[in-house]
């Protein structure tokens, strides 16, 4: 979708969080680099036009000093966040604002038990499946009188087509390829290349709708025929057939791309009806062109109110539940029955000020609170729950401040981590004012800036981890090593990382483009999603070295870089785009496992954003495809220390740190859980009294 280009001046986000700490917070606040930072409501080809707004700093309020509740709210849940989700079709969702929705509307075949993210039980299939003996199908019965939000009865047709249709609709940017190696073979991440499997333009066709759509007939169908055979309803039970022993299986069908769709009604809404003489209609599609993006339809406990971009998201409980007394909960102690919380409340908020003073008034029950910004809320807290590593719960107590109204659980391990990553051949087409000039003459960059692997390096050199940790998380974090998470197979604490040194960042870029930099400069524009003030602070932190280091060059102060807030559904579609020349973007781990770290990291969803040459691409696919189906431990260990090495010598991406995690909740709520695999809060399982 092709708009505008407008800016809006935005203070320094480090100001903000020092105008606002509380009297009683100590510890030291993040400083303001000399950039300049501004958020960019829209962004697309063409000029850029800007504005400027005043700033309001909310002041910080004493804490209250008694706990006031309204009964009348009991069934109502104010969430205040940030950033919308791209799409609501959970074949083409791949980003944690969509899956935190549909997680809540829509159900698969199994699920998590409770906080357990490596243990699994059934949803919508009766038990959980029966696998054969070489681990090649596995099959599950279907339970029957389950009935869709508008009405329609689940079959295990219905089971079937969902698969089905997610992998024909396939494309790179959506979670297919957690599929496409178990169905259509290791190393395999898009149905386009059983398409093209054969042709020698693969590399160019394979991810291009308009490729497939031309594609011979016989080719077209033979790759349906391919994923339905591998997918097979029979009465009530579906039996899926892998190319290859497939452990994680499982684990990838408890995330909302594993969601049960009524076939029927998204053939009525526009979609796919089955046919595989039509399928290729409907690949690649893009959310904005996806007729399922807005609308919903599935069986979970929470129907889609309405979805009001920018604004809103209001889900009510689904008064048809299946899930009775008679049926059970899904793990002991679990509910049954219709959602205790009959509204959840979703509200876009991206300005921290009026988060925090929601907080603070009991009008929201829990709002997103950035690292930066916890120690304003720690005084807060009246209660703290302390991660336990044996029970995976927590372990709750009264804090000094026993009158507090939020509750604080910390100490968790995280499963997700932010970096900051390169375009190596960024995409000018039409114009990109994101390049500045367009050209390496001091007002710009080229297109393949990135490519070269000094520059890529000086940033890395350039970027303050310690301040990054010490500052943002309060010291809770650990610098990572490589693109795995610590604690995982394959990870490598006493590995290759690189440190905060500014002299050998000079030296680096000194070097880069056959030394023209320190006389030339650049100059070019660095993309968050606006209202995550963590990765604005990564882009400011990074601009404000590089400005340091440049202070002795023949033309001072002449490495610029300027950050920008690009809204959640415009930072994604201009990532997927390659337009952006340095993104701070994260993953959250969708299975937990390392091939789903090396994979879109190195080969698969950012390495296709970033533009990483096919030759490179190809030696990582290597020992990743080698790594993901040894049966050795010590074998895969090796391997992914390799593929770490490879990653550190060529840079691939600034490889921050993992936090561990933090959650502020008002404490009338209760039976929230942390599962570290799983999109968002499960609405369900909440009540407040």
């Amino acid at each position: 979708m092709k708009r505008s280009f407008l800016l809006v001046a935005l203070a320094l986000v480090a100001l903000l969080v020092a105008a606002c700490a509380s009297p009683a917070a100590t510890p030291e606040t993040v400083q303001p680099p000399a950039v300049q930072t501004v958020v960019v409501t829209q962004i697309v080809e063409g000029e850029v036009t800007t504005n400027t707004v005043e700033v309001v700093v909310t002041a910080t309020a004493a804490p209250v000093e008694e706990v006031t509740f309204n009964a009348d709210d009991t069934t109502v849940y104010n969430i205040q966040t940030f950033g919308d989700p791209e799409t609501l079709d959970p074949a083409l969702n791949y980003e944690s604002a969509g899956a935190g929705i549909i997680q809540q509307v829509y159900e698969g075949l199994v699920t998590y038990n409770r906080e357990k993210a490596d243990e699994y039980v059934p949803q919508l299939a009766e038990a959980m499946p029966e696998i054969s003996e070489d681990g090649l199908t596995y099959t599950f019965t279907i339970r029957e009188g389950i009935t869709f939000h508008e009405g329609g009865e689940l079959t295990a047709e219905d089971v079937a087509y969902s698969f089905q249709r997610g992998l024909l609709q396939g494309g790179y940017s959506s979670p297919q390829l957690l599929f496409t190696e178990p169905f259509l073979g290791v190393g395999v991440y898009d149905i386009s290349e059983v398409v093209f499997a054969d042709d020698p333009d693969l590399g160019t066709k394979a991810g291009d709708p308009t490729a497939v759509q031309a594609a011979d007939p016989a080719l077209l169908a033979a790759a349906c025929e391919k994923v339905q055979s591998a997918i097979v309803a029979d009465g009530n039970t579906v039996t899926f057939t892998l190319a290859n022993a497939w452990a994680p299986l499982i684990s990838t069908m408890a995330g909302g791309w594993g969601s049960i769709q009524d076939k029927e009604w998204v053939a009525e809404n526009g979609g796919w009806d089955g046919d595989c003489a039509t399928w290729q209609n409907f690949y690649g599609i893009a959310s904005e062109n996806d007729p399922f993006t807005s609308i919903t339809n599935g069986t979970g406990p929470y129907v889609l109110e309405r979805w009001t971009p920018g604004e809103e998201i209001v889900l009510t409980a689904n008064e048809n539940y299946w899930r009775t007394e008679d049926v059970g909960p899904a793990w002991e102690g679990g509910p049954v029955g219709v959602a205790a919380l009959g509204t959840i409340n979703i509200t876009n908020v991206e300005e921290w000020g009026t988060r925090f003073a929601a907080l603070q008034a009991g009008d929201a029950d829990v709002v997103t609170v950035p690292p930066e910004n916890q120690s304003q809320v720690d005084p807060l807290a009246g209660e703290i729950c302390e991660y336990n590593f044996d029970t995976r719960g927590y372990d709750c107590a009264a804090s000094d401040n026993a009158a507090g109204t939020l509750r604080l659980y910390r100490g968790a391990p995280t499963t997700s981590r932010t970096d900051l990553m390169f375009t190596w051949n960024i995409n000018a087409e039409g114009g990109n004012p994101l390049l500045g000039s367009g050209a390496l003459d001091g007002s710009g960059i080229s297109p393949d800036f990135f490519s070269d692997v000094n520059v890529r390096r000086g940033f890395a050199y350039c970027f303050d981890y310690d301040t990054y940790i010490a500052d943002v998380f309060n010291g809770e974090a650990v610098q990572n090593v490589g693109p795995i998470i610590p604690g995982m197979l394959g990870y490598n604490a006493d590995g290759p990382k690189y440190t905060y040194d500014p002299d050998k960042c000079a030296e680096e870029l000194a070097t880069a483009w056959g030394g023209t930099l320190p006389e030339t400069g650049f100059r070019f524009q660095a993309a968050y999603n606006s209202g995550n003030s963590t990765r604005q602070i990564v882009a400011e932190i990074i601009a404000s070295s590089l400005d340091s280091v440049s202070s002795a060059n023949p033309t001072p102060n002449n490495y610029q870089v300027e950050v920008i807030g690009l809204p959640w559904a415009n930072f994604l579609r201009n990532q997927r785009e390659s337009r952006l020349p340095v993104f701070i973007s994260g993953w959250a781990e969708d299975i937990h496992d390392p091939h789903n770290w090396v994979q879109p990291f190195l080969v698969g969803t950012y390495a296709a954003r970033m533009g990483i040459p096919d030759e490179l691409k190809a030696e990582f696919q290597e020992k990743i495809n080698a790594a993901v189906v040894a049966t050795d431990t010590d074998e895969r260990q090796k391997l992914y220390e390799e593929i770490t090495q490879m990653d550190y010598d060529n840079v691939m991406g600034v490889r921050l740190a993992l936090p561990q995690s933090r959650r502020y909740e008002q404490r009338w709520v209760q039976n929230w859980y942390y599962n570290p695999s799983y999109s968002a809060t499960y609405y369900y399982s909440i009540s407040k009294q």
